[in-house]
């Protein structure tokens, strides 16, 4: 449906990208170059724009959303009506944290938030890359004490460090 479509891009910003929910409010369609794969966006919070590849999931929402129900110009994300039916407007921030709580109650996970997201997206990224200056540049953090905070100690503790290329 067109109100689920929306939705996909929703958490898939969310999960696949980390965005806070005021990023992804604000996210305008123009922000998303579908040739390239990517979308450029503000992070408010530390006051920076980044650009972000996207994710397959995430690529896969928003070709869905352009090909559909996107607007041609303004905000990404347009709003809903209680029947389901799509609005002209955008979505504010309290709107989103809604559709968020009601999509994951709708699967069991009450009290389900946009913030949540970032978290288990921080959490999913930290364990693949476990470089906490990259996940820090990704996830739009201006110290390094949040994506520390991600990164687990390793099995072995100089795992991927490597001083000697000597080859010897």
């Amino acid at each position: 449906t067109p109100q689920g479509r929306r939705d996909a891009v929703i958490m898939a910003l969310l999960l696949d990208h980390g965005l806070r929910v005021g990023e992804l409010a604000l996210l305008e369609v123009t922000n998303f170059d579908l040739a390239a794969g990517e979308f450029r966006f503000y992070r408010p919070k530390v006051k920076k724009e980044q650009i972000h590849k996207l994710e397959t999931d995430a690529k896969r929402a928003i070709d869905r959303w352009f090909d559909t129900d996107a607007p041609a110009m303004g905000p990404l994300l347009r709003g809903s009506q209680k029947g389901g039916k799509l609005t002209g407007a955008g979505m504010s921030e309290r709107a989103i944290t809604e559709r968020v709580r009601d999509l994951g109650a709708s699967i069991g996970v009450h009290g389900l938030s946009a913030h949540d997201c970032r978290h288990s997206w921080a959490t999913q990224a930290a364990k693949k890359m476990r470089d906490p200056i990259a996940l820090k540049e990704a996830g739009g953090w201006n110290s390094l004490a949040m994506p520390a905070h991600y990164v687990d100690a390793a099995a072995i503790a100089n795992d991927g460090i490597t001083i000697d290329d000597s080859g010897d």
